[in-house]
């Protein structure tokens, strides 16, 4: 709301400058006032046909629209230095207003016509005389110095740069195992925000190009206030089963930061260990387009039943396709040492396994075939069937769940209701008290929502079911629950760099939507 009232508040100043400022370029003062047609006599100041004010109905292209407009205007009243058009970029109602009210300052024409007119002026004189050239180019006022075009170049780049990454597509690095071997670590992604739906930015006041972090130094890129709400842009296709996809970390508006990941304020509370990794370290709160980004398979979408029974997902009853790279954690006993150039042959790291006896390796189907060849060798699946508190919702006493056997379980749709009671409020209590900004309140026996004691709840967005392909090292859905559509960030494309421990050359360029 308060960015919304910025906007107006400017426009009604823009509006101001443009009456104050259009008599001096000898054009009726209300016009200045008249929403449209002071775009319109806007451009013919600074010499632009008048269509050319349609391009700021065009949501995104208005801005760069707006920024050069801006800086021609005052141009065009002989202010050609680097902070004239650094001034009309950041706040223009303030320089038109100080054109329009100093006596020194005068309107010169339109600028875009007048700089191809000298020009042209340079190029017959140097066809006719050296010294008439080296007089008009001494004194050419549109001239730029070699700094200042480099400032400029710099500035354009990093602004385009950012507005590309904001709004179209985003690079991401895979930091985590959770997706191997679809995605390992070390890949890099271009991943599309355009496909799910645009999302506008809900966090407007940030450092370029950065996420969430400072480099070095530390601290977070960016302003929590002002906020905008929620929007996304009409989709080019919607997001199915299977599909990689790029969100934001549902839990991760309270987190504890650590050299090696973030940790949630619940996560400390529920485990020893992690409450010792964030021992002595701030709690630090984020808006849901700056929580980490995390990169998942969607597994079930709004209104499925998911069910996961010894480790074979379900989905509304029917067994789920299978990624064909699906890792899980098997035990590896052998008569004799494994040899470490074999595994590494069949891509498996020797050094890389959580325990030490027996060996333990995250491997998937064809590995396991493939050690198994190597005789004497048992290689058996190591279950993770076991319920405990750190598995989604986090209600043993109702929900004794495992990543093994986990479920059934409803993935909330909008516009759908569901019945809700003691017994199965943990699983919506996030939703509905965070997600969608409710008041719950859960006394003993009663559920009471914006003050209302209920017994069922409409949801107002869509929410998804993400796993990751390495079953058994994966933190995902059955830790934290629903993924809501406003955190979906966008599909990736294809892998543009893969690197550890060298370039891995066959992963350039491959598709990142690999089953």
């Amino acid at each position: 709301m308060s960015i919304l009232i910025f906007l107006i508040v400017s426009y009604i100043l823009l509006s101001i400058s443009l009456y104050l400022l259009f008599p001096k370029a000898g054009v009726e003062a209300w016009k200045g006032l008249v929403p449209g047609l002071n775009f319109v006599e806007w451009c013919k100041l600074i010499g632009r046909k008048p269509v050319y004010a349609l391009w700021l109905l065009f949501p995104i292209v208005n801005i760069f629209i707006y920024c050069g407009m801006a800086v021609d205007m005052v141009r065009s009243f002989r202010k050609y230095q680097l902070k004239h058009s650094a001034a009309a970029v950041i706040y223009a109602p303030a320089i038109f207003t100080y054109l329009a009210l100093s006596k020194d300052e005068a309107y010169d024409g339109p600028t875009l016509i007048k700089e191809q007119e000298y020009k042209e002026m340079l190029r017959q004189a140097q066809e006719e005389s050296p010294r008439k050239y080296k007089k008009l180019a001494a004194n050419n006022p549109y001239h730029k110095s070699p700094a200042r075009e480099w400032v400029e170049a710099i500035v354009f780049a990093v602004f385009a740069a950012a507005f590309i990454r904001m709004f179209l597509i985003e690079a991401y690095k895979i930091p985590t195992r959770s997706m191997e071997g679809s995605l390992l670590v070390g890949d890099f992604l271009f991943l599309s925000q355009a496909h799910y739906g645009m999302r506008m930015p809900m966090t407007p006041l940030m450092l370029p190009l950065l996420h969430n972090r400072i480099p070095v130094i530390g601290g977070e890129s960016y302003l929590e206030k002002p906020s905008l709400p929620y929007k996304r842009l009409p989709a080019l296709e919607s997001i199915d089963h299977n599909e990689p996809i790029v969100f934001n970390w549902p839990v991760g508006d309270s987190v504890y930061l650590t050299p090696l990941r973030s940790w949630t304020y619940n996560q400390a509370q529920r485990d020893p260990f992690v409450a010792q990794q964030v021992r002595g370290r701030p709690l630090i709160t984020r808006p849901i387009d700056k929580k980490d980004h995390y990169i998942k398979r969607c597994i079930a979408l709004p209104g499925d039943t998911l069910q996961i029974i010894d480790r074979q997902v379900y989905i509304n009853g029917e067994p789920a396709v299978n990624p064909s790279k699906l890792q899980f954690k098997y035990s590896v006993r052998s008569d004799v040492p494994l040899n470490p150039e074999r595994l590494r042959s069949i891509g498996v790291d020797p050094d890389d396994h959580p325990h030490q006896h027996p060996l333990l390796y995250w491997l998937d189907a064809e590995q396991v075939e493939k050690i198994r060849a190597f005789g004497n060798t048992e290689v058996e699946v190591f279950p993770d069937d076991e319920p405990s508190i750190n598995m989604f919702p986090h209600d043993p006493e109702h929900f004794a769940w495992s990543n093994d056997n986990f479920g059934p379980i409803w993935i909330p749709k909008k516009g759908e209701t569901v019945t809700l009671t003691p017994e199965n409020i943990s699983l919506y209590k996030r939703v509905i008290g965070v997600y969608e900004g409710n008041d719950l309140k859960t006394p003993p026996g009663k559920i009471i929502i914006n003050g209302e004691e209920t017994t069922s709840y409409t949801f107002k967005q869509d929410y998804y079911w993400a796993m990751g392909d390495n079953r058994h090292n994966s933190e995902d859905s059955r830790v934290w629950g629903f993924v809501p559509e406003d955190h979906i960030v966008g599909k990736p494309l294809f892998i543009w760099m893969s690197a550890e421990n060298g370039v891995r050359w066959n992963r350039l360029f491959s598709s990142a939507m690999k089953m």
